[in-house]
């Protein structure tokens, strides 16, 4: 008899073994590995054994192989016999988790959500796997954009892990809510639950890389809550306290010893994803506050650090982190002059987007107005109105619907002759009355439109009120590069209106602060009229320096503009529609004009 009952345990030990075996050779033998376990089922195995094979065969086809129907198949199977065995959860927990999973990717979301809902009412008495399956369902209806039903799931995620007495994943929960809160924009309601987050995070006892990483989440929440209010100023001792607490979790050792509660056997995320997104929110804060040859070099750390991951671990999160670090340093190209290599950085996000239909749908809208930002900056309207008219089409986001217009009203100031159109969207972008957005950076924005606009029409009294509240607003909040536009818009309005002196007041700081950032089209700008400001006061010497300054910058501008257009990549401002172009075919030369430069 003890001879019988060691038997199947020898042969299903050895096959198990050897598909290990197989699974983790370099390279994977997964062919033999699929053998070894489908061999398990010539014994006629107990369910056990029977239902775990099936999980262990669709585990392994779902994730190293293309053959979904068989990975499902299996997998449904481990879900259907498992249900059948007593205190067998890790199995039919896992089978539920990964079968929802293979589900999605294969847009079957409505056989996805029954299948976790199912799990998650079966699995009240199993922590780990109740607050994993609730997460997991939460994840799904967030990829929906059904962040109201993600919201309800969080909160009740939440409860269930106070209840099981776990403070550090009820803290994961609360967290999670707030963020979709914040990307909902229900700010009454994220203020008292990040109140709540930051007083158990600080209360909580536990494992310290834990605690680090909860307080890394809950700093990036408050870091990317000040920069959407474009807050540049007032996020500074949150954005410090962040990067310290990164600092304090790359000195800790990770702890092999694991939590007696199994509900806190979670990690936000690993310890080198938080490393990046920090790096991330470094750079948006640098872009946004001017600073763009720091949001150079922590772009340059961010994308070395992630390339290295790259190698290692395919995990989505790693190619968002990696386009929206692109997006914004494509933006600050644009400002310091290098347009040609801004716009193989946005070829770059193409192909990253090309890779990832659901990147793709993410950041379609990002791309489009980085395009037409691009063709402003070499002097191509129409499609620069184009690119802007497409992004509107496709964001139902804010705070960059509002961006967008405001780029779009200052194409068509430009254009001179749109007026019912540029009517038609400062009417939606009034800084004065309903603005559609609570971003401080947004609405002196609008107010700097306002008197651009007033300044073409002549209007020089109204411009310079405009231009005033944008200064106000820019200096409570350090917003470097729309003080400097203001300073030297200011500054030619009042060369314009004959008083030189108040001029030279505001186009040498314009300068100043150009040159610190720096930005290319302010200092071509603040050069042309220090030229003739100095000519008007006499000022012989000054003026020929202004010139050559002038001079140098026009040149930078010349032939960074010739190189860019000259790229194939160039014909990418005429992409309006689809996914982006697999290739892009060369054209002979620049076809754009370069008055604008000159």
């Amino acid at each position: 008899m003890a001879s019988n009952v060691e038997a199947p345990e020898r042969w299903y030990l050895a096959l198990l073994g050897f598909a290990e075996h197989f699974r983790t050779s370099s390279p994977p033998k997964i062919r033999l590995c699929v053998h070894c376990l489908q061999a398990v089922f010539q014994f006629k195995p107990p369910q056990r054994i029977e239902a775990r094979t099936h999980l262990q065969l669709g585990s392994v086809l779902y994730h190293h192989t293309k053959n979904s129907e068989l990975a499902r198949s299996h997998l449904e199977k481990a879900w259907f016999i498992s249900q059948q065995v007593p205190q067998f959860e890790d199995v039919k927990f896992e089978a539920a988790s990964i079968l929802s999973e293979l589900f999605c990717q294969q847009n079957l979301v409505d056989s996805a959500k029954p299948l976790l809902r199912k799990a998650i009412q079966i699995s009240q008495q199993t922590p780990y796997w109740h607050c994993r399956l609730l997460f997991q369902l939460a994840q799904l209806h967030t990829l929906e954009k059904d962040l109201v039903s993600a919201c309800d799931l969080l909160g009740v995620g939440a409860e269930y892990a106070r209840v099981v007495g776990s403070e550090y994943t009820r803290a994961l929960f609360l967290l999670s809510k707030g963020m979709l809160l914040l990307m909902e924009r229900k700010l009454g309601e994220v203020h008292p639950l990040l109140t709540l987050c930051g007083t158990i995070v600080e209360n909580w006892q536990g494992n310290p890389i834990q605690k680090e990483s909860l307080r890394v989440f809950f700093l990036v929440l408050q870091v990317t809550h000040y920069l959407d209010a474009g807050q540049v100023k007032s996020v500074k001792p949150c954005l410090k306290q962040l990067q310290q607490c990164i600092q304090t979790i790359s000195t800790l050792h990770d702890d092999e010893i694991l939590p007696s509660n199994p509900a806190d056997l979670f990690h936000w995320l690993p310890k080198e994803h938080m490393c990046v997104l920090v790096y991330l929110v470094t750079v948006m804060h640098s872009m946004q506050a001017g600073y763009l040859e720091k949001a150079q070099k922590y772009t340059d750390k961010a994308l070395m650090q992630l390339e290295k991951l790259k190698m290692l671990d395919c995990s989505p999160i790693l190619s968002t982190f990696q386009v929206i670090l692109l997006e914004h340093i494509i933006m600050c190209r644009l400002v310091t002059g290098h347009k040609a290599t801004a716009l193989q950085e946005i070829s770059q996000v193409c192909q990253l987007c090309q890779q990832s239909p659901r990147l793709f749908t993410n950041h379609a809208a990002q791309l489009h107005t980085l395009l037409g930002l691009y063709c402003i900056s070499v002097n191509c309207m129409d499609n620069a109105e184009a690119q802007f008219t497409t992004a509107l089409r496709l964001t139902t986001h804010q705070e960059l619907w509002t961006y967008i217009v405001t780029n779009l009203a200052s194409v068509y100031i430009r254009e001179g002759n749109r007026h019912q159109e540029l009517y038609s969207l400062l009417e939606r972008i009034n800084p004065d009355h309903n603005f559609p957005v609570g971003s401080h950076c947004l609405r002196a924005a609008a107010f700097y439109i306002r008197g651009l606009l007033s300044f073409f029409q002549g209007r020089y009294n109204e411009a310079k009120r405009f231009l005033r509240e944008t200064l106000k607003m820019s200096n409570a909040e350090d917003l470097n590069r729309l003080t400097a536009c203001s300073l030297v818009l200011l500054g030619h309005i009042f060369y314009v209106l004959g008083n030189h002196r108040e001029s030279n007041n505001m186009v040498v700081p314009a300068m100043q602060l150009a040159s610190k950032i720096p930005d290319m089209s302010v200092q071509l700008w603040s050069s042309a009229l220090l030229k003739d400001l100095n000519k008007a006061l006499g000022n012989t010497m000054d003026a020929h320096e202004a010139a050559q300054m002038h001079q140098n910058f026009s040149q930078q501008l010349l032939q960074d503009h010739i190189a860019a257009c000259s790229l194939p990549e160039h014909n990418l401002i005429s992409w309006t529609d689809g996914p982006p172009p697999v290739q892009i075919q060369a054209q002979n030369g620049p076809t754009t004009s370069l008055a604008s430069l000159l």
